[in-house]
């Protein structure tokens, strides 16, 4: 039977270090977010078109005392009030989760509080059910730089996968369009403002996998046909050319996402879930969300997607699947290794 002392009142503080992100954020049982800190090192990556892992590293180390204090601070607590020290220990850059678990293993052996470690996609998976109250089980949507998967989620690290990608994930794809367009990084965002003035029937880019009775991800060789695309149009490539690369690219990327989710839909029979869930940082593109949104309700299943800034990396979903694995009395200790990869099929 669980520890009474652990159905209320219950306050975790979560710590997110596992990319670009450094993320301090405590939250409660009564689904409030009591401080939410994030430093973002967009500016420092930007220059090399991409995360370098040692940069990310150094940054974490240089802002994660700072961030702990302020998150303290703004919740008006003292470490004494937490129940719980939560800490992303994979997947990720290896150097990133090692400060960030260090950190809460520091914090958990000064203050004799357990150490609680995150896996960062289940920080995704579960932030549904600190925004909206989700009930287990529900379908997951989780699209991110480095993630595309569909997921029946029955619990706490109880999942199945149901479909994945057999290359690049989505938001891989964005970022290295938006590359061969010459726009800054990272290029989801930039994405998504061009393909608004653009005409997204002007090139017809494949969709892989589109047609097969499975509910995985290709994106491999819609990235490779832009290339060609952008090649042939060469140094007579204009503004217009860009949006209307994008607005074909961005329906594209929708059309697949819409098939997969309807594959899976019918496989797990959409009645016996509560809730299609959408999340990761890709789960920020608006066409995207609006289409999830309008599918689950064309299927008579409630659609959840978290705010836009919480879907990106951050703070309040490691505290709050801390909190969940805590109730369950699953917790780590001081040995538990970071994991650079690490599936959410194998959590234990």
């Amino acid at each position: 039977m669980l520890n009474a002392m652990k159905n209320e009142n219950i306050i975790i503080l979560g710590i997110e270090s596992s990319c670009d992100e450094t993320g301090v954020a405590i939250v409660n049982d009564k689904h409030e977010i009591l401080s939410n800190q994030l430093y973002t090192q967009i500016d420092q990556h930007a220059v090399y078109g991409g995360v370098v892992p040692e940069i990310a590293a150094r940054a974490h180390v240089e802002k994660i005392d700072i961030l702990v204090k302020e998150a303290l601070k703004e919740a008006n607590l003292t470490l004494n009030d937490i129940d719980g020290i939560a800490a992303t220990a994979g997947p990720g850059l290896i150097g990133g989760l090692f400060v960030g678990t260090s950190f809460a293993k520091t914090l958990s052996l000064a203050t004799d509080k357990p150490f609680i470690p995150v896996n960062h996609l289940e920080g995704h998976a579960l932030m549904s059910r600190l925004t909206h109250k989700t009930e287990f089980p529900f379908l997951l949507l989780l699209v991110s730089g480095g993630h595309s998967q569909i997921l029946l989620v029955r619990d706490v690290a109880d999942y199945e996968l149901i479909g994945t990608t057999i290359d690049d994930a989505v938001g891989e794809a964005f970022d290295k369009t938006a590359k061969l367009l010459g726009l800054p990084y990272p290029g989801g965002a930039y994405i998504e403002k061009f393909s608004k003035e653009g005409n997204p029937k002007r090139f017809q880019l494949p969709r892989p996998l589109i047609h097969e009775d499975n509910c995985n991800f290709s994106y491999s060789g819609l990235k490779s046909a832009v290339r060609k695309i952008v090649m042939d149009l060469g140094d007579n490539i204009t503004e217009q050319d860009k949006y209307d690369i994008c607005a074909s690219f961005q329906k594209t990327v929708v059309d697949i996402i819409v098939n997969k989710i309807q594959r899976a839909l019918d496989k797990v029979f959409a009645p016996s879930i509560n809730a299609v869930v959408l999340s990761g940082g890709v789960a920020r593109n608006t066409p995207i969300r609006e289409a999830v949104e309008k599918l689950a309700e064309k299927n008579g299943v409630e659609c959840h997607i978290p705010d836009p800034a919480l879907c990106t990396d951050n703070g309040v979903m490691i505290a709050w699947a801390g909190l969940e694995n805590y109730k369950l009395e699953r917790e780590g200790n001081l040995d538990f290794k970071p994991k650079p990869r690490w599936p959410l099929t194998e959590l234990v």
